[in-house]
């Protein structure tokens, strides 16, 4: 079973599963040992195949830290945050993957939205 870890100490998962509105980005990391990585690309590609067929999935990206890391880095863009929560509390969704996932898997999920930054990039 993976160990989950805030990535923000100030604002928790389930503070942001409250707030509606979307679109919003799914940033999750994902620390294993090096030598689970295979593992994890077993139990995140079934998890991210489940999660496709949800409403409101837009898209999923995987990224891996380079020269050997056992890091990894998972974007996800939702409709909304109503989308994702519903996909993630289906017990149906996530049953599939649950158990591929390697023991020492520590995860850190976190929502975002696009923010504006004047004369650099739009929200």
């Amino acid at each position: 079973m993976p160990k989950f870890t805030e990535l923000d100490s100030h604002v928790t998962l389930a503070d942001q599963l409250e707030e509606d509105g979307g679109p919003v980005v799914l940033v999750n990391v994902l620390r294993v040992a090096p030598e689970d990585a295979d593992q994890l690309l077993v139990a995140w590609s079934t998890d991210a195949a489940a999660m496709k067929k949800q409403p409101g999935f837009i898209s999923t990206q995987l990224y891996r830290g380079i020269a050997g890391s056992g890091t990894f880095l998972n974007h996800a863009v939702w409709e909304s945050t109503a989308h994702y929560r519903a996909a993630r509390l289906d017990e149906s969704v996530r049953a599939a993957a649950r158990e591929l996932y390697p023991a020492g898997l520590v995860a850190s999920p976190h929502l975002f939205r696009a923010q504006a930054v004047p004369g650099i990039c739009v929200a």
